[in-house]
């Protein structure tokens, strides 16, 4: 599924065609030692709800390659955000200095696949309506103030992101995986007099943010 899902995301909608990526790779890094062409899109969503009310909504999308090519034990290196042949093109013009001069091998070795689904491939920031993650918000920061009467201040984060990553090595050797990150951190203030104490927890993992939520 993850190959289907980053051909998708890298190749529909995009300056980049499979077969001339592929080409470029093999370009940039024939002779070399190692290296690789790492795609990666990401969403991610950051709410904070501070003191009563909702202080921080920040949504955002970035997109990018790197493109890596190894020679003994220099490295060269371009990166950047626009998914293009001619962007493409221009890092890898970049990166073939370091083979100036020498002739070898690309190492073929692969990671071995586990084939293992750890997580989900569902987009956390998309399972739950905003009006729904607000609530949850809502509801800690109203729980942990009903437990003493000596908290003064209460501030909820949630955060959510979805990455896709494909890996292309020369050869043709794909690599593909989509993760999901949510993650909830809890921050109360606890006051009396003129003392203030802080206290902290957090817990997230690789899950659908609807295992956060009540039916």
């Amino acid at each position: 599924m993850s190959n289907t899902t980053t051909s998708k995301i890298f190749f529909v909608g995009t300056g980049l065609e499979q077969g001339e990526t592929r080409t470029i790779v093999d370009s940039a890094l024939g002779d070399a030692h190692d290296g690789e062409l790492f795609l990666e899109y990401r969403l991610s969503e950051n709410l904070l709800y501070d003191d009563g009310r909702l202080r921080v909504g920040n949504f955002d999308t970035r997109q990018g390659f790197g493109l890596r090519c190894v020679v003994s034990d220099t490295s060269g290196y371009a990166h950047g955000n626009e998914l293009s042949h001619d962007a493409l093109c221009r890092a890898r013009d970049a990166v073939v200095a370091v083979k100036q001069g020498h002739e070898g091998v690309v190492a073929m070795d692969t990671p071995v696949s586990a084939n293992r689904r750890l997580y989900s491939e569902d987009n956390p920031i998309e399972s739950v309506p905003f009006a729904k993650k607000i609530a949850l918000l809502e509801e800690v920061d109203a729980f942990v103030r009903e437990q003493d009467s000596d908290v003064k201040q209460v501030r909820v984060g949630l955060s959510s992101s979805w990455q896709a990553v494909r890996i292309i090595r020369a050869g043709g050797d794909v690599r593909s995986d989509i993760r999901p990150l949510v993650r909830l951190d809890i921050t109360v203030f606890v006051g009396k007099g003129e003392r203030i104490e802080v206290g902290y927890a957090g817990a997230g993992g690789r899950d659908s943010l609807k295992q956060w939520m009540r039916e």
